[in-house]
């Protein structure tokens, strides 16, 4: 009897316009995964009765849910679709700008990118977004189409860190430019909330079996950053049942998934209240919405999955090398944490980022050693209530520019 190995087995997914109910069995895709889990589990329930034969007589199962699992090292594009919905917001085209007037000049290690008129901040360009120069007449071709953080901004000026190898050149007299937030970002809302649910496929190639799961949606997403190897993230849902099995795979031709390169935590930059300084070993953010099964009597599935507050978490280390960061804990002082992952060093290297606009550190413990001290510092995330200087007025802001 042949037996099913995890290098044949497909998973399958596709956005509900219904809770619960399988969409259409075209327009899927598939996931990238190191492991994909998505199992039927139900509630169960054991007989209390008092017996004189000291046995238990009955054991019953009860509600019906589903549950998933995705762990995959993070790459750009591949997992928009639930970054989006756990975020409660699908990704859109940011900021971008024509008919500009520009000059770039250096700012220390950084770069100044300097508009004659208008404003960056009414345009709605975003500190810790990537931007980039897609056309200028009089441009050097070095600073054409070059990944450039967003640090802070003014109405005239936005202070950039070049991503790619490719520095920027001072070039005092560009026309007719163009500066474009690249791809698509998304962050949490203060209204109009997204309540997104797919169906997953298992589909077993080896062995023909197939296993449709319906109603999941987005519970949390963490993101791991080692100060060597691949990023990591991982996903959880939450949802109504195991709706269909069967020697037949439901969804017909589903989309290929993404062939983006995959993040190393050595590329791309960590910024803390605006400053690269801070040696970080290691990082992560962790992202929880709350969610509940609501069941109702009669009924063998939950009626609903609840959706409810987002919260926002983290930790960072760092070798201990001044007081910067024990003081900003120890006075409770809110900071901006932008961490930016790139593929390459290309000038137009595919970038992910994340902005957390408001952060406050909860701990900072240093740990004894030998050799380098490391400390560890562990935060949350707030809504930012300061959105002067082109912050966000969200908890957090991802960017992907390989999205179109």
């Amino acid at each position: 009897m042949t037996k099913a190995v995890g290098v044949a087995r497909k998973v399958a997914y596709r956005k509900e316009s219904q809770w619960g109910v399988a969409p259409g069995a075209s327009g899927a895709k598939y996931i990238r995964r190191v492991t994909a889990d998505f199992n039927l589990t139900k509630e169960t329930y054991s007989s209390n009765e008092l017996r004189t034969d000291y046995q238990i007589a009955d054991f019953r199962h009860g509600v019906r849910s589903a549950t998933g699992t995705i762990n995959g090292e993070l790459s750009p594009g591949s997992y928009s679709d639930f970054i989006g919905s756990v975020l409660a917001r699908d990704f859109a085209a940011g900021a971008s700008a024509t008919g500009l007037a520009l000059a770039i000049t250096a700012s220390g290690t950084n770069f100044a990118v300097t508009r004659a008129t208008g404003s960056w901040l009414t345009d709605g360009f975003k500190v810790g977004t990537v931007v980039r120069i897609t056309a200028g007449t009089g441009a050097n071709a070095v600073n054409l189409n070059n990944n450039a953080l967003v640090l802070s901004m003014t109405a005239l000026v936005l202070t950039v860190q070049v991503l790619s190898r490719f520095s920027f050149v001072p070039d005092p007299t560009i026309t007719a430019a163009t500066v474009a937030t690249i791809g698509k970002s998304t962050y949490i809302p203060k209204t109009g909330h997204t309540d997104d649910s797919y169906t997953f496929e298992n589909w077993f190639s080896d062995i023909a079996q197939s296993e449709v799961y319906t109603g999941l949606k987005v519970g949390s997403m963490s993101v791991s950053l080692p100060s060597t190897g691949l990023v990591t993230t991982d996903f959880s849902l939450m949802g109504k049942d195991l709706t269909q099995t069967g020697t037949s795979q439901y969804f017909t031709t589903p989309t290929d998934p993404s062939t983006t390169g995959i993040f190393a935590a050595v590329q791309g930059a960590l910024i803390l209240n605006g400053q690269a300084g801070a040696c970080i070993t290691d990082a992560s953010i962790s992202i929880e919405r709350a969610q509940e099964a609501a069941p109702c009597v009669g009924s063998n599935n939950a009626s609903e999955v609840f959706s409810g507050t987002l919260s926002v978490t983290g930790n960072l280390s760092a070798y201990f090398s001044d007081n910067v960061i024990r003081d900003y804990f120890a006075n409770e002082t809110p900071v901006t944490v932008i961490i930016a992952l790139t593929t390459s060093t290309e000038k137009n290297a595919d970038v992910v980022t994340f902005v957390l606009p408001k952060v406050k550190f909860g701990s900072s413990a240093i740990a004894d050693a030998q050799s380098g001290l490391v400390q560890s510092i562990d935060f949350t995330a707030l809504l930012n209530d300061v959105t002067t200087g082109g912050l966000i007025d969200s908890t957090i802001l991802v960017q992907d520019t390989s999205l179109s």
